[in-house]
C-alpha cells in the first residue's frame, strides 16, 4: 500500500491526500481515508501517477542485424539493459512500431513470461509500405535486415496478405508507412530529409489503393491501423482511408489546412508528435500546438531508437518538448497515461482506479505543475511489484 500521496489518476489531479492499496497485480482501493496494509510505502506527500507509456519506439538496431546470429547476439546482450532503462525512467509500457516481427514478438513473449524484466511491450511487428517506400530504401545497404524490418507490398493482394500474416502472428496493431520522413521536392519524387540526419534518400509514396487495403485488412482483424505521415496531404489521405492514428502527424511543413484538424476530430484520430526526433523541423512544434489546442487527442511517443540518447530518458525529454510546444504540464501526463493506454487499446492501464493494473509511479513532486517532476522518480510498480529506482545519470 502507498500511503499519504497526492494522486494524478490519469485524467486529473485529485484534491487532498490518498492511500492507494494494491492487491496482487491490481489497484484495490484509492481512499481519502487512511488504510492499513501488510506492507506500506509512505509517499510523504509525494505523488502517485500511472506508469508512463511511450507509444512509438524502435528497440532493434538495423545496423547490428546482418544475419540471424547477429540478431540473436543483439537480443541476448543488449535488449535486457534497454528494457530495464525504460523502467528506470518510469516507462512501464512501450509500444514497438516497426521492429522485425520474429524478434520483437519473441522479446514480447520472454518479457511477459519473466526471463526479461522490462515494461509491457505491445508491438506492430514490421512496418508495411509500398515497393521502395520508407524505411525500405533507407536500410537498403543491409538487405537481410531490410526484409525483416519492412514489409513491401507491390499490390493490393500483397498488402492484404502482409497485414493478415501479421495479425495471424498476434501483433497488437498494424503500422503502415504512407510516405516516410520526406518532403515533396517540387517534382515527382519524394526525398527523405530530416535535419537530424545527414542522408537524403529518394522514396516512393504508398499508393492509395494499397493504403486503403492495409487499413481495411487491419480493421477486419480487429486491429488499429496507425499511419506514418509527415505532410498534410498524406495525413488527410490516410484519415479519409480510415486510419486510427497518425505517427508524427505533420512535421515538414506548416499545418495550414484547418479542415484537416476538423477531420482528425471527426474521426477521433490520435496524433503522436514525436518531437524528440522531429523537433528539428521548424514547423513541428507549432503544428502540435494547433492540433492540441483544437482538442485532437495527443499521445506520448518519442520515436526513440538505438544509437541516439538513452531509452526512457528520451521519453521524458519528449514530454518536456511537448510542454515547450505549448501543451500544459497538466495535459501531458494524460497523453502519456490514459491517452496512451487508449492508443494501445489497453483499458486496464493508464489510470489510478480500483480494478486497473497496478503500474504506478511514486514521484517526489507534482508533474501537473512542472513536467520536470517526472524525473523526480522514487519508486516504480509494475503489476504491483515495486522497486526503488536507481539514480540515472543524465546524458
Amino acid at each position: 500500500m502507498i500511503s499519504r500521496a497526492h494522486v494524478f489518476d490519469g485524467h486529473r489531479a485529485l484534491a487532498g491526500l490518498y492511500d492507494v492499496a494494491v492487491d496482487g497485480a491490481e489497484i484495490a482501493v484509492v481512499s481519502a481515508e487512511p488504510l492499513r496494509g501488510g506492507r506500506e510505502v509512505d509517499a510523504a506527500g509525494g505523488w502517485v501517477v500511472p506508469g508512463l507509456t511511450d507509444t512509438h519506439v524502435h528497440l532493434h538496431d538495423v545496423r547490428a542485424a546482418t544475419d540471424a546470429a547477429s540478431m540473436r547476439a543483439f537480443e541476448e546482450h543488449h535488449m535486457p539493459g534497454r528494457l530495464r532503462s525504460f523502467l528506470d525512467h518510469g516507462i512501464t509500457t512501450i509500444r514497438s512500431v516497426g521492429d522485425p516481427t520474429d524478434g520483437i514478438l519473441d522479446t514480447r513473449a520472454r518479457n511477459a513470461a519473466g526471463p526479461l524484466r522490462g515494461p509491457r511491450l505491445p508491438a506492430t511487428g514490421r512496418g508495411v509500405t509500398g515497393r521502395d517506400g520508407h524505411p525500405a530504401t533507407i536500410s537498403n545497404g543491409n538487405p537481410w535486415a531490410c526484409e525483416r524490418f519492412t514489409g513491401e507490398a507491390g499490390s493490393v493482394r500483397e498488402m492484404r496478405d502482409l497485414v493478415h500474416h501479421l495479425a495471424d502472428r498476434g501483433v497488437d496493431a498494424i503500422k503502415l508507412l504512407s510516405e516516410g520522413a520526406c518532403a515533396h521536392s517540387g517534382g515527382p519524387t519524394y526525398l527523405w530529409r530530416n535535419p537530424a540526419f545527414p542522408d537524403v534518400v529518394e522514396l516512393e509514396r504508398l499508393p492509395l489503393d494499397r493504403l486503403r487495403a492495409g487499413i481495411e485488412a487491419a480493421h477486419e482483424r480487429g486491429l488499429r491501423a496507425t499511419l506514418h505521415t509527415v505532410q498534410q496531404a498524406a495525413a488527410r489521405e490516410t484519415i479519409e482511408a480510415g486510419a486510427d492514428g497518425l505517427e508524427h502527424g505533420v512535421t515538414v511543413e506548416p499545418l495550414t489546412d484547418h479542415s484537416l484538424i476538423d477531420l482528425m476530430l471527426e474521426h477521433d484520430v490520435t496524433y503522436t508528435p514525436t518531437l524528440w526526433i522531429d523537433d528539428a523541423h521548424p514547423d513541428a512544434r507549432d503544428n502540435l500546438r494547433k492540433v492540441a489546442g483544437a482538442g485532437v487527442r495527443i499521445v506520448l511517443g518519442s520515436d526513440s531508437f538505438i544509437g541516439r540518447g538513452l531509452f526512457g530518458a528520451n521519453t521524458l525529454e519528449e514530454a518536456e518538448l511537448v510542454v515547450a510546444a505549448g501543451m500544459t504540464p497538466a495535459q501531458v501526463p494524460a497523453a502519456g497515461t490514459s491517452g496512451a493506454a487508449q492508443q494501445c487499446v489497453r483499458p486496464d492501464l493508464g489510470t489510478v482506479i480500483p480494478g486497473k493494473r497496478a503500474d504506478l509511479l511514486v514521484l517526489d513532486a507534482d508533474p501537473t505543475a512542472d513536467i520536470g517532476a517526472l524525473r523526480d522518480l522514487n519508486m516504480v510498480f509494475l503489476d504491483g511489484v515495486s522497486g526503488r529506482v536507481p539514480k540515472v545519470d543524465p546524458e
